[in-house]
């Protein structure tokens, strides 16, 4: 037997070894080589610019100029902005209008469905202001016009839907319809108070809540008529219309006719005419609108 091959190739193998842990210590060198040096040697001549203060981007001045001619010249556009807002829309005011809590809320949609026990309809005043709507339940507020309005758009759609004719546009067509209404009442109530000259201390914002009271009677109505048929539609109607009749009547004389005339005397006089008769328009004018977008919705 020759061993020499045996021998050789035994010697061979340290060799094999020696020359693959050399290429492994080649490759390991290159795939671990710090560069950290070549990192810090690159940012070495780095140097960020900076100013007078020490911080960077703020070495020109009229940069700091120019930002403190924006900044007062974006205040001065939000004062003028704020002051011709709150010349067409009081903003300041409309927190009086939404200051109420639960226990107003349950006696006003009492009152506007059964106002015929009320006595005392004089709103209360608090050194010439008056006080906020959650200790007067005579005092207007803007919280049950904008929820009736929003929860008549949602029942309008129910109502739509009972008859297979529910339909994002149509839904729209109806919620824009009634705010166009809606506008267009409050309007006309104030170019005929101008024309009639009356000095009374309604605003528009008093206005649009009187005339926002509507929906919780074409609430009342729409959901009594889709429960149990278009007769009891009508019944719950008639009676929410004749509510919402007396409702006006007894608050609106208080602010249009003179205190005489409030108080039940007779008055002579064209102007005290006229104002007794605009009083009686817009409280006969609740049950047509009343009718006019609810009759379509039950069927």
């Amino acid at each position: 037997m020759d061993y020499s091959a045996d021998q050789s190739g035994f010697r061979q193998q340290p060799n094999i070894l020696a020359r693959n842990s050399s290429m492994d210590a080649s490759d390991a060198s290159q795939l671990f080589e710090d560069t950290s040096g070549a990192r810090h040697g690159s940012q070495a001549g780095y140097k960020p610019q900076t100013g007078d203060h020490g911080f960077p981007g703020f070495s020109d001045p009229m940069s700091n100029l120019a930002m403190a001619y924006g900044s007062s010249l974006a205040t001065q556009g939000k004062e003028l902005m704020d002051k011709n807002l709150d010349r067409f829309i009081p903003i300041s005011k409309l927190k009086y209008y939404f200051a109420v809590d639960t226990v107003y809320v349950g006696k006003k949609l009492g009152l506007l469905v059964f106002p015929y026990m009320h006595e005392n309809w004089e709103v209360n005043y608090q050194q010439d202001i008056p006080v906020a709507p959650r200790f007067d339940v005579n005092a207007p507020d803007l919280y049950i016009p904008t929820m009736g309005f929003i929860t008549y758009i949602l029942v309008a759609g129910l109502a739509l839907g009972t008859q297979n004719k529910f339909s994002p546009e149509l839904l729209g067509v109806q919620a824009s319809s009634a705010f166009v209404w809606l506008v267009m009442e409050v309007l006309a109530v104030l170019l005929s108070l101008y024309l009639v000259t009356v000095n009374t201390d309604l605003t528009t914002i008093d206005l649009l809540a009187f005339a926002g009271y509507k929906y919780v009677g074409m609430i009342v109505g729409v959901v009594l008529g889709l429960l149990f048929g278009r007769l009891v539609y009508y019944l719950s109607l008639l009676w929410c219309c004749a509510a919402i009749f007396v409702f006006m009547i007894r608050t609106l004389r208080l602010k249009l006719l003179s205190e005489s005339a409030a108080e039940g005397r007779l008055v002579r006089g064209t102007r005290n005419q006229l104002r007794m008769y605009l009083t009686m328009a817009i409280a006969a004018a609740q049950p047509v609108f009343m009718y006019w977008l609810t009759f379509h919705l039950v069927r």
